[in-house]
């Protein structure tokens, strides 16, 4: 990625060989993210998915923080990821059609529903609040809107809040997850990969 992005954390540079290896096989050109703090798994997949096509993304995020964050950084946060974004449209192979939704995923998520109908992005990124009943209904919101063959990819599955032994699993997304799942088994494929993150494919409407 480009030296010139302002960046304070790293939680998604290991992740990056594996998304890339996933987009070879699923080219995507409609995206969306769910939590995007200082965008650099907005400006990878600007930078990686520009490079042959035109591509539209979308950013939501509250941009106040979770429970896991303090809120008084926030603001620079959310001035970061303008910068980065900015500067990944402007230099990117192809034009970049964005869309920042400052919101709580769940509004933000039925507006594009009502909005553009069902079943419209190539990718969905599921990283927003990591409470396992604000994952489950972020899963279920984001499925009717990935296309069949699209990806969704969850991060933090194995992520709690509490040290281990002391985990509260309202704290952790792997329950949300793991029922998701469950309940959507016979229309979705698991790709295999290392598993701090999960990497579906919607097989069926």
């Amino acid at each position: 990625m480009s030296g010139s992005y302002d960046f304070t954390a790293d939680w998604f540079g290991r992740f990056a060989e594996i998304w890339r290896q996933v987009l070879k096989q699923h080219p995507a050109g409609k995206l969306l993210e769910i939590g995007s703090y200082e965008g650099r798994s907005a400006c990878f997949l600007i930078e990686e998915c520009a490079r042959e096509r035109p591509i539209e993304l979308h950013c939501i995020d509250t941009w106040a923080g979770g429970v896991e964050h303090n809120a008084d950084g926030m603001a620079q946060v959310e001035a970061r990821f303008d910068a980065n974004i900015a500067l990944a449209r402007a230099t990117a192979a192809h034009p970049v059609a964005f869309h920042k939704h400052r919101s709580a995923s769940h509004p933000a998520l039925i507006q594009l529903l009502a909005a553009g109908g069902g079943e419209r992005f190539d990718l969905v990124y599921v990283d927003g609040s990591h409470q396992a009943p604000d994952v489950l209904a972020d899963a279920v919101l984001a499925f009717q809107l990935l296309k069949v063959g699209g990806v969704l990819i969850f991060d933090d599955y194995l992520w709690s809040m509490e040290a281990a032994g002391a985990q509260d699993a309202h704290n952790m997304p792997k329950a949300a997850i793991d029922a998701f799942v469950n309940v959507f088994q016979r229309k979705l494929t698991v790709l295999g990969a290392p598993l701090y993150q999960l990497y579906l494919v919607k097989t069926a409407a």
